[in-house]
């Protein structure tokens, strides 16, 4: 089956070390992390990705306080995107806009607040926020996003653990080829670090990566890993149909030309190899591509002893010992951003289809035989002869796996 073609033309996002797209490139090539050290009620210390942005930028203070801190991300986010693709929203029938993000969790930020300022009045419900429904509902962030822009088009949040960014974008895709929509707002949103929950799981589960130097604590593919570094985030894209980017004379950031999703169906939190090699393969067969045709791997490594390892049997299965195919990591700078981290580390690699450059996976000191893939860009960022497609891994967990790929557009 012959389907139109689908491109980026926007990308709005907030990370750990930049709040636009041009920054956030930059701070990626020179290998600048700005995890920190943070403190959580209940917990104490650890190592975190906190974002700085402009928060009243697209809707006033009062606005936030009524939202959650994951629909400030997302206002901002999608503003931003629309801004990067000069789009002029009146150019579409807003009701044939569709608003699609991704969301490992929701309402964990908002219900352990409401707990705590409950539990200064002796737990009085009486004290419970009448904002705490509306805030707490899994579309909430999706839905903050259409108000602000007056969208009256469909909107829902993708729940698919870490690979839920990738899964927007799957999303955000297919309804466009099923024509129910003629233009997507498609992306993830973090906003973990306000969960003291979330970090004392990762904690008991023995995840929870840490070091002297916060910086130094995501190491994917060290072989002195410990874990994962949780962060916040958010990324955003345009997508369109090829022809009407053309028409309105947009600039094409990429075409989004295969895609998969699988189960492991094994294990609640254990990665699964195999499976991930599965999706992988029934991406590029969609896209009808073989393996020496992906110039650039974004792995989902996460830092955890196993996770990087199964992920590294799933490339060398697909992608054999002598690759030509360069890899790297953005969680060793950002850290770990949940739901937005397979949009964010997309939106990190696009443009090496213009400038060539890979940005690296740093934190590596001493790197763990089993992760020492061939072209595994290490510790400093490298100028290559072309980049014109790029797999990017997203997994999860409760065995969810997901896998988009990017070609640079060409007429």
């Amino acid at each position: 089956m012959q389907y139109p073609r689908i491109v980026i033309t926007g990308v709005g996002l907030t990370a750990p070390n930049a709040s636009n797209a041009k920054e956030f490139r930059e701070k990626l090539l020179s290998g600048t992390s700005e995890i920190k050290e943070i403190e959580l009620r209940y917990f104490g210390k650890a190592p975190a990705g906190v974002c700085s942005f402009a928060e009243t930028k697209y809707r006033k203070k009062k606005e936030n306080k009524k939202g959650t801190r994951a629909g400030c991300i997302g206002v901002y986010c999608a503003n931003e995107a629309i801004a990067d693709a000069d789009l002029d929203l009146a150019d579409y029938d807003r009701s044939r806009i569709g608003v699609y993000l991704g969301l490992t969790e929701h309402g964990t930020v908002e219900t352990e607040n409401e707990v705590y300022n409950i539990s200064h009045y002796d737990y009085d419900v009486n004290y419970w926020t009448h904002h705490h429904n509306p805030r707490t509902v899994l579309n909430n962030p999706a839905g903050e996003i259409t108000m602000n822009l007056g969208i009256t088009g469909p909107h829902y949040v993708i729940g698919a653990a870490c690979a839920a960014g990738n899964a927007s974008l799957i999303q955000a895709v297919q309804m466009m080829r099923l024509g129910e929509i003629d233009m997507a707002l498609a992306g993830g949103i973090s906003e973990s670090v306000g969960s003291f929950g979330i970090f004392a799981s990762f904690k008991a589960q023995n995840a929870l990566g840490h070091a002297d130097d916060p910086r130094m604590a995501t190491r994917p593919f060290d072989r002195d890993r410990n874990g994962i570094v949780i962060s916040e985030g958010g990324c955003i894209y345009v997508l369109e149909f090829l022809e009407n980017a053309i028409k309105r004379g947009a600039t094409i950031l990429g075409e989004i030309v295969g895609y998969a999703m699988n189960s492991d169906a094994r294990d609640f939190v254990l990665p699964y190899g195999k499976r991930q090699a599965q999706c992988m393969q029934l991406a590029m067969q969609r896209a009808n591509l073989a393996p020496g045709d992906i110039d650039l791997i974004n792995t989902h490594a996460t830092g955890t002893r196993q996770g990087d390892i199964e992920e590294c049997k799933a490339i060398r299965e697909v992608f054999g010992d002598t690759s030509a195919t360069y890899i790297n990591n953005t969680k060793s700078i950002i850290g770990h951003a949940m739901g937005a981290a397979g949009v964010l580390e997309l939106a990190g690699n696009l443009p090496s289809f213009n400038d060539y450059m890979i940005h690296p996976t740093i934190n590596i000191e001493n790197l763990d035989p089993e992760c020492n893939l061939p072209n595994l860009v290490i510790n400093k960022s490298i100028r290559v002869n072309k980049v014109e497609t790029i797999l990017n891994n997203s997994f999860g967990m409760v065995g969810i796996n997901s896998t988009v790929i990017v070609k640079k557009y060409t007429d």
